[in-house]
């Protein structure tokens, strides 16, 4: 009897098992519609398709808006890389060319720094150089709050702030400019200075107009 009863359950077992095994569909198998297939393709295309039409405006956002910068190469040169992330706000442009400017700007006063260390400069080169790295110093706070009042959370800034950051960002432009002024005509470090100082000018100059173009769509 025992042996008859395990016989069972053994039978039993094997076809439990033999029935989960017909139940798990093979890959060979799985029958794929046609017309899914088709469905699947239709919708990635379409998805790409999307994509690559955003990507596009947001490029061609960005070059309308460079348009009417002084520097409009310098301009989408500088920002088109942040396409995705600006999109077509006008804020995140203008919020945009003042982060990029600022780097500019510190890493050209870092470069500048390190020039000044220079051995066998004449004294008035060296105090021309002090006198640049203090002005493009002053240009970095500048730039600064005026980033910071810009990201402030919110989707418009007012009017009065405004105000301050076309102040702040144009008072930065002149001690960008003010900066190579120091040097005299034949050194050779004038040169090599203005050349770093120009593009932060140039930044700063297409910052302020993208700035200008914002506040105007705020009054």
């Amino acid at each position: 009897m025992t042996l008859l009863f395990l016989y069972c359950g053994s039978t039993k077992s094997k076809e439990k098992k033999t029935h989960l095994r017909n139940r798990t569909p093979s890959p060979a198998n799985i029958n794929f519609q046609p017309r899914n297939v088709v469905l699947i393709i239709l919708l990635v295309t379409s998805y790409t398709n999307l994509i690559y039409a955003l990507e596009k405006t947001h490029v061609e956002f960005i070059q309308t808006s460079c348009g009417l910068t002084t520097y409009p190469t310098l301009c989408f040169n500088s920002l088109s890389t942040q396409a995705s992330a600006i999109q077509t706000n006008p804020k995140l442009l203008a919020q945009t060319a003042l982060s990029v400017t600022l780097n500019t700007t510190l890493t050209t006063s870092l470069s500048i720094f390190k020039m000044s260390k220079v051995h066998g400069m004449a004294p008035r080169e060296v105090a021309a150089m002090k006198d640049c790295i203090e002005l493009l110093s002053d240009s970095v706070q500048e730039l600064q709050k005026s980033l910071e009042e810009m990201s402030r959370p919110g989707s418009k800034v007012s009017g009065l702030v405004m105000s301050d950051i076309q102040t702040w960002v144009s008072s930065a432009m002149t001690h960008e400019d003010t900066c190579s002024e120091g040097f005299t005509d034949d050194s050779k470090m004038k040169s090599v200075v203005k050349g770093k100082v120009t593009n932060v000018a140039r930044l700063t100059s297409n910052a302020l107009a993208l700035i200008n173009s914002y506040a105007s769509l705020i009054e």
